[in-house]
């Protein structure tokens, strides 16, 4: 219908706009983009005032990020469409259970390395002790939302199940988004993450070197002058 309105000719004496569900989804989105906006500024505050470290801080917006793409595939599988409201509640409410599966595991990385302990040895390390909070909030989160994902709803008065309950309808899209979110962003926070912390630390040495060696060249450049500074002497 927009199309066919924009294609009339009405030579600018009617002026149209679509109201109604259409309105309120265009709000609702806006709303949803600044209230995501909103929450990655604050988690950006709270981390960097956590970790004093701007690669920590980039790693757990990176997963954040990298966590929607398992939103998308679940509703891919699931065969829904994206719905601006609960869909982008879900992905909020990703967010914060990303960054706080993400702190465990960088948080216990940063005081193996403080300890003295090696980058390999202490990614292993944190991966072993990590291991069992991160999959056990994960577990528990996805396993709480698992049956609303699929329309199941438990009647625990008249001890019924029914599948595809009206009641269930409403929040299908927003725990479709946190089970296979969060179930996506589990694994990258136990493989990705880890891979992206010894990244950083071998750019780390890698930038470490290189200063080095800019700092001797400047410095093997002054030392012929300094030598020479005797023999022009008369």
């Amino acid at each position: 219908m927009t199309q066919q309105l924009t294609n009339t000719d009405i030579k600018g004496l009617v002026n149209w706009r679509l109201k109604g569900e259409d309105e309120e989804r265009d709000q609702a989105s806006a709303f949803l983009v600044s209230a995501f906006g909103a929450a990655i500024f604050l988690i950006f505050a709270v981390l960097l005032a956590q970790f004093n470290k701007l690669s920590s801080v980039a790693l757990v917006l990176f997963s954040i990020i990298l966590s929607t793409i398992g939103v998308f595939l679940g509703m891919m599988i699931m065969g829904q469409a994206f719905g601006v409201v609960m869909s982008g509640l879900g992905i909020i409410a990703l967010a914060g259970i990303v960054t706080n599966n993400n702190i465990v595991l960088i948080d216990t990385y940063d005081r193996l390395r403080r300890e003295g302990v090696p980058v390999e040895e202490a990614i292993l390390r944190t991966c072993r002790e990590r291991a069992r909070p991160v999959l056990l909030t994960a577990g528990a989160a996805v396993l709480g939302v698992l049956p609303i994902a699929f329309g199941v709803n438990v009647n625990f008065v008249h001890r019924e199940i029914l599948i595809g309950a009206p009641s269930t309808q409403w929040w299908i899209q927003l725990s479709t988004a946190i089970v296979f979110g969060l179930s996506f962003a589990t694994v990258l926070t136990l493989i990705v993450t880890p891979a992206q912390l010894a990244l950083v630390a071998r750019l780390s040495v890698w930038w470490g070197r290189f200063r080095q060696r800019f700092n001797r060249r400047k410095g093997g450049g002054g030392a012929p002058e300094m030598a020479r500074k005797p023999d022009q002497q008369p």
